[in-house]
């Protein structure tokens, strides 16, 4: 879209829901359109999220695209000159910060892409996706299949017994499961 001045009007998608959903996958799939249609795109990573690759945004299904690790959300203001698309996953690790780095970025024109959990483990929102959703102007939920009941998935039960809420893993760690199945392991403990 452009104004009449040429300049590009900015805004905010969020995708978000649990693990294994495709979230990372639609990003990806974003970025690589936006990529086709000769846009300048940045893709952004926690830097903590090293579990399939350092320097690429890598989907459980092995598509990849390559990213910038950054230990803050300001940091991604530093690195975001003279872009249109701007792509972030893993939102749901970052300060809330990321909200208001979000705003200034879809303030000044660019078209911000942002991939995170909706929920932690617990089924408890998770860090800055609420407010990220209610300030972004597109909101698309994804969902994975229950792989207890195969309903559509919305919780990621952790299968470990680690009870900090940022615990690092895949199919390993982590299965999608539906609201039923969720409420019936939590009822049974």
């Amino acid at each position: 879209m452009f104004l009449e001045n040429n300049k590009h009007k900015g805004w905010i998608e969020v995708i978000c829901g649990s693990m294994f959903s495709g979230k990372t996958e639609e990003l990806i799939r974003r970025m690589k359109r936006a990529q086709f249609a000769n846009l300048k795109v940045e893709i952004f990573k926690p830097s903590i999220d090293v579990r399939y690759s350092e320097e690429e945004v890598v989907s459980h299904d092995a598509n990849a695209i390559q990213s910038t690790p950054v230990e803050s959300a300001q940091n991604i203001l530093l690195l975001t000159s003279d872009v249109d698309v701007v792509g972030i996953d893993e939102a749901q690790f970052f300060d809330d910060g990321i909200v208001d780095v979000c705003r200034q970025l879809a303030n000044s024109g660019i078209r911000v892409i942002v991939a995170g959990l909706d929920m932690d483990y617990l089924g408890v929102p998770f860090g800055p996706m609420p407010a990220l959703m209610a300030t972004a102007e597109y909101v698309t939920k994804v969902h994975a299949i229950c792989v207890r009941c195969g309903d559509l998935a919305n919780h990621s039960h952790r299968l470990t017994t680690d009870d900090k809420q940022v615990v690092l893993g895949a199919h390993d760690t982590y299965q999608p499961i539906c609201r039923h199945c969720f409420n019936e392991l939590k009822n049974s403990k």
